[in-house]
């Protein structure tokens, strides 16, 4: 009865400061005040206020503009043709690999010319074109030409090789792959996999002799197509544009769906609750294939007319060179990043640039303001979220360590929320009635989302594999009979509601910017290894964001050959997810059902003064395993030996 009163109140605070005279509010904070239980919500109220009023507005534009995209049956594809036309003939896209500059009709032009290349072979709406290629200008373009005409594109992660690159493309159903000339190598490792009915694109440098039987060059192919607009499918706001895929808590990458009104969501959440202006210019150096580079950064071009200055790779000798360069006012960032700047010597350039804001996740507190401070940065625009997920989160208040809020004082306007888990389980804790508990201030919890599927703010579209999309529901999360999304992520909200992460769980860690499967590299491990027992998981070392990967491997007779294991590891694994320690023990503890126990191994870490058994440290710059004594344990912990 007292939250219903307190909400009350304040609604009709709300509404009072609107419009109407000082005299007139004064009552309404009196009444605000009596019903809301005294001091203390008064002070989280006057604290909070200010910010939960932005995120209110920023909403509600969100979902006011969602519903005439709705009722318009409007596309990312109907929305890019009104940015055209405002912005026709500024600049678009810069590569910074070539410094060459796209305007917004440029952009259009060359997606037109792809709409009408794959119409007249035949391609249909929703139909499924794979990219797989480094980060370009082309790369927006080809996207967006497949969505102008129903064809929805998979974006691989380039680092794929082997089985994960032969899942990603034969799990979307693709028809044709379109992939850069400098993955010629990878793709023709797998071509003979992939069936004959697919068809082969390639983009770049073209050199006959290298690429697959039956690829043909796409450039004098686009050259000749037309650059009129094509006549568009009957497509709506929810239906899907393109899949991203993230890699899971178990076996191979998943394809998550996402919709137009997702990409849409997600973008135009950032671009007004950081207040973004269209006269921004931002540096994208994360990869296309990523929710945050494509959506998140490239989004501002599509829909809001910002210039986007995208980078083939992170560098971060040229980082600050770059922004001074393009005049980029908005970086994006991921974690780690911000801990490569900082580990850069210090130069004058660094802070002769306009950047006004830094946006991205993951930025850890403890370097947080030495990050602000070193590269005179005003603003961090840090966020949570997922491709798939429906619980965003955004620190709109520059609140130093903390990945978003939600309102203390109307906590149901953004049903969103943290639950009690079990942290080792993940498993949900419930109460007498079956519904989950909510936590209060400072305890960890899950974080959850509530689904409400006819709402695109609230919906979650899921993965291409059903079997997956269920495992990240729950039912009776918010109330009974309600169901939720699961982030998997246990977050801890302060007083004042702001959202402080704690920890990813599940069979998944984070390092160098991208979610490693355990099971998935545990089963590629394990076939190099003769079929070896293999536990992959991941331990935290001093300095550096996430954590490194380290395998456990039951080698009894001491019979691996690591000089092998590491040529025929570069072959099957991307570089982030290869192990940077390994353990060789006589065996790997099982549960009665056959799964590996963890704990105790991830509790041990690379500790050699902890672990008899063997202990190797990937030393990168002379590309093989070193045997890991004190001495070097030392070193890394130091940080004085790099990873």
């Amino acid at each position: 009865m007292m939250r219903l009163a307190c909400s009350t109140a304040l609604l009709f605070v709300l509404r009072l400061l609107v419009g109407l005279p000082w005299y007139q509010v004064l009552p309404a904070i009196l009444i605000f005040y009596l019903g809301s239980g005294g001091w203390s919500f008064l002070h989280v109220f006057a604290k909070t206020i200010g910010r939960d009023l932005h995120a209110a507005v920023v909403l509600l534009k969100v979902k006011m503009n969602v519903r005439r995209h709705l009722k318009e049956k409007n596309t990312i594809p109907k929305i890019f043709a009104e940015t055209v036309q405002r912005h026709g003939d500024k600049t678009a896209l810069i590569f910074e690999g070539t410094g060459e500059k796209w305007t917004f009709k440029q952009l259009d032009e060359y997606s037109n010319r792809v709409a009408n290349l794959l119409l007249e072979r035949g391609f249909r709406d929703g139909d499924v074109v794979a990219l797989f290629m480094e980060n370009r200008s082309q790369y927006v373009g080809l996207w967006l030409g497949m969505a102008k005409i129903g064809v929805e594109a998979a974006l691989i992660n380039f680092n794929l090789r082997m089985e994960a690159l032969v899942h990603c493309f034969t799990i979307s159903n693709a028809k044709a792959v379109v992939y850069g000339s400098e993955l010629n190598d990878a793709v023709s490792g797998v071509h003979s996999s992939m069936g004959k009915k697919v068809q082969m694109f390639c983009s770049g440098d073209w050199d006959p002799k290298r690429v697959p039987q039956g690829t043909e060059c796409l450039e004098p192919l686009l050259d000749a197509a037309p650059t009129h607009l094509p006549s568009r499918p009957q497509r709506c706001f929810t239906d899907r544009l393109f899949y991203i895929y993230t890699s899971g808590t178990t076996g191979m990458p998943k394809a998550a769906i996402v919709v137009h009104s997702r990409y849409y969501r997600m973008a135009a959440l950032v671009y007004y609750g950081f207040r973004m202006t269209s006269d921004d210019v931002l540096y994208d150096c994360l990869p296309l294939y990523h929710s945050a580079g494509n959506i998140v950064g490239v989004g501002q071009c599509i829909i809001h007319g910002m210039t986007v200055v995208i980078r083939k790779k992170f560098s971060a000798s040229r980082f600050w060179d770059d922004c001074a360069k393009y005049k980029c006012t908005i970086v994006q960032y991921i974690g780690e990043i911000c801990r490569y700047l900082l580990n850069q010597p210090v130069r004058d350039m660094e802070k002769q640039h306009q950047v006004r804001m830094a946006l991205g996740n993951g930025l850890r507190q403890s370097i947080w303001e030495e990050f602000m401070n070193r590269f005179n940065i005003p603003l961090i625009a840090e966020f949570y979220g997922a491709t798939e997920c429906n619980c965003s989160l955004g620190n709109f208040d520059n609140k130093v360590g903390a990945c978003g809020f939600n309102s203390r004082i109307l906590p149901f306007i953004y049903p969103i929320r943290l639950v009690r888990v079990d942290e080792e389980t993940m498993e949900l804790i419930r109460g007498p009635d079956g519904v989950c508990i909510p936590c209060k201030p400072g305890e960890p919890g899950q974080l959850v989302g509530r689904i409400i599927q006819n709402d695109p703010l609230r919906r979650f579209d899921g993965y291409v594999n059903q079997s997956a999309t269920s495992k990240k529901i729950a039912q009776s999360v918010f109330k009974k009979g309600d169901s939720a999304y699961l982030s998997g992520d246990v977050l801890i909200m302060d007083d004042y509601g702001s959202m402080f992460f704690k920890d990813r769980t599940g069979d998944t860690f984070r390092w160098k910017g991208e979610n490693v499967s355990t099971t998935e590299v545990e089963g590629t491990l394990s076939r190099l290894l003769d079929m070896k027992d293999v536990v992959v998981y991941g331990v935290e070392v001093p300095g550096a964001e996430g954590k490194a990967g380290m395998a456990a491997i039951a080698d009894p007779s001491h019979s691996t050959d690591l000089e092998k294991f590491v040529k025929d590891m570069d072959k099957a694994i991307p570089p982030y997810a290869r192990p940077v320690f390994l353990r060789f023990l006589p065996e790997v503890d099982k549960t009665g059902t056959f799964k590996f126990q963890k704990t105790d191994l991830r509790r041990e870490n690379f500790d050699p003064t902890v672990v008899s058994d063997r202990l190797y440290f990937l030393d990168s710059r002379r590309g093989c395993y070193v045997q890991l004594d004190e001495e070097l344990y030392r070193s890394i912990l130091s940080g004085e030996k790099k990873l």
